[in-house]
């Protein structure tokens, strides 16, 4: 267990055990607010989830995958490379016929932008590929998945951060208990990244946002080799930990939140939905990815964060 690192180590444990405090007192101080947002009222938008954009090639008997019991390459918590949905997928994306870098690029454009962020209790990756929604935790352990079944050394870049401001009024402007969750934060979400060795060196991946996330909020489309840190994320300090495994723990902060807010859950998912709706059209306006991708870094400016004076809670993404 711990060679695969499925126990958290110390700066996780004390970022979990706070998380968990931290809820529980919110959700106390404003139990009226948390008994209002369990339930959308009539007139809200529901969520509905998006049909998956992908089909699921059939696993054929040989498949090979290239999965073994070495560090980054093994099967670890939630994360099987050999689930036979993994493999057919990895196969498909081109598995021992491209080169590690483009087989890369193509785990990580499905991850990003072919998969839905979704909030879901944490499941495996091929769960998550199936139904091809999830956080960005689900969404970076699918990638991990191909990659390790495909031979290519993966591993989970996890931290605390805080989010930039515009980040912050679209995603959480609809939901007055989700604002209050964040305002009494000092450090909001857990995310998520994936890093892949390729060609000798670590490489980074967002996989959360998607481009027409990214592009709603004036980023740059986020590529193969690049991270959300300095840009939209803000990580706070000593708390990047590079995993092999998704440790034991982890997936409790979520299902939490999803038990004791699922209307604000599902207003959050809505938002998201709409943000990469609206931005996908704003890219097409502006002449494709490419047209957009390259207007947007000729401009590039960091934009300020929304911190927080108390830095005692967490909430995970």
């Amino acid at each position: 267990m711990k060679r695969h690192e499925f126990l958290p180590n110390t700066p996780f444990i004390k970022l979990l055990t706070k998380g968990v405090v931290s809820v529980l007192k919110t959700s106390a101080f404003h139990l009226g607010e948390v008994k209002k947002m369990r339930v959308l009222p009539p007139d809200q938008e529901r969520y509905q989830r998006p049909p998956r954009p992908y089909d699921i090639p059939e696993y054929k008997e040989g498949m090979r995958c290239a999965a073994r019991d070495e560090k980054y390459l093994s099967a670890t918590r939630f994360c099987d490379p050999c689930d036979p949905r993994i493999v057919a997928m990895a196969h498909q994306l081109g598995a021992f016929q491209v080169s590690d870098l483009e087989f890369a690029k193509r785990a990580h454009d499905l991850a990003k932008n072919k998969m839905i962020v979704e909030y879901v209790p944490f499941d495996t990756a091929g769960d998550t590929l199936e139904r091809g929604t999830g956080t960005c935790f689900h969404l970076a352990n699918t990638m991990v998945a191909l990659c390790r079944a495909a031979g290519i050394k993966a591993r989970y870049k996890v931290f605390a951060m805080n989010m930039i401001a515009v980040w912050y009024d679209k995603m959480l402007g609809a939901d007055s208990f989700m604002q209050k969750w964040y305002d009494s934060l000092g450090y909001f979400l857990i995310e998520a990244e994936v890093q892949v060795f390729i060609d000798g060196k670590w490489m980074d991946a967002v996989v959360g946002p998607d481009d027409g996330w990214q592009a709603t909020m004036g980023d740059q489309l986020s590529k193969l080799g690049e991270t959300s840190l300095e840009d939209w994320f803000e990580a706070i300090p000593g708390t990047v930990m590079l995993r092999e495994s998704i440790p034991y723990g982890l997936p409790f902060l979520g299902k939490l939140m999803i038990t004791l807010a699922p209307g604000s859950v599902e207003r959050v998912s809505c938002n998201v939905k709409k943000m990469s709706q609206d931005g996908y059209k704003l890219i097409e306006e502006m002449g494709g990815r490419e047209a957009y991708d390259s207007i947007t870094r000729a401009k590039h400016v960091k934009k300020p964060m929304v911190t927080m004076e108390n830095r005692s809670q967490i909430v995970f993404d």
